[in-house]
């Protein structure tokens, strides 16, 4: 039925003030132009998929989401997300300050057709930390196989899966402050506790906008038995304009 949803508010996170990427720590973002330092954009995701996930269970195994990143949240919001459904059965999600900027919108829809995966992309050697090339215009070559992360679940938390394209990025190159931008999720299983997932990649694109350098993976999530969990086009500014 269409109409609008439950409110979802939560106040927001810096969960990740310690990372390499500084574009979380206070004193770098400032540098930037920012208040204080950012608020993961996958955190948010998983703040606006709480709609999502409560009124359609369904989206968990084969579900879709468009997600874009406008505006940051800043640890100590107040997240405010609004939902609606529309009458084709998509859901439409948004993030809000306080003060009513939208700061995320996405949009969310359960797939009804009998969709064929895709092929898995090829295994990868992964690059020691010390051996990442730095993330540039001649280093992020186009259909480049990236180097294959692997993980155990230590939880189930489907919010959390978008991490996982932000690991393989930061994994496989070296970056300096950069932001997670947008990302394309399609869903293909369930994942459980104690799931061995391989994390596979390939450079889709490497672009300028807005004197901005942005970079945009293909990311596929394989559970044991090379079941396929997730894929996903994620997108970031991996270089700052000045």
């Amino acid at each position: 039925m269409a109409g609008p949803l439950l409110l979802h508010r939560v106040r927001a996170v810096n969960t990740v003030a310690e990372s390499e990427n500084k574009i979380h720590d206070d004193r770098i973002a400032a540098q930037y132009g920012f208040r204080a330092g950012l608020v993961a954009g996958t955190t948010v995701y998983g703040y606006m998929l709480s709609p999502i996930a409560e009124s359609a269970p369904a989206w968990l195994e084969h579900g879709s989401m468009t997600l874009r990143l406008i505006e940051p949240f800043y640890d100590g919001d107040e997240v405010t997300v609004r939902a609606e459904v529309d009458d084709d059965g998509s859901i439409r999600v948004t993030a809000e300050r306080a003060d009513g900027t939208v700061c995320a919108q996405a949009t969310g829809l359960v797939r009804r057709d009998s969709r064929t995966a895709p092929v898995a992309y090829a295994e990868a050697p992964l690059p020691a930390m010390e051996q990442r090339l730095t993330a540039a215009r001649d280093t992020l070559v186009p259909g480049a196989l990236l180097g294959t992360v692997k993980l155990r679940l230590a939880a189930a938390d489907p919010g959390r899966l978008l991490q996982l394209s932000n690991d393989i990025l930061v994994r496989n190159f070296r970056l300096a402050p950069w932001i997670h931008t947008a990302s394309e999720v399609d869903n293909w299983g369930v994942v459980k506790v104690g799931d061995e997932i391989e994390v596979r990649g390939r450079i889709h694109d490497r672009f300028d906008r807005k004197g901005h350098e942005l970079v945009a993976l293909d990311v596929m999530l394989l559970a044991s038995g090379g079941r396929l969990i997730q894929t996903v086009r994620h997108t970031a500014i991996y270089r700052l304009r000045s």
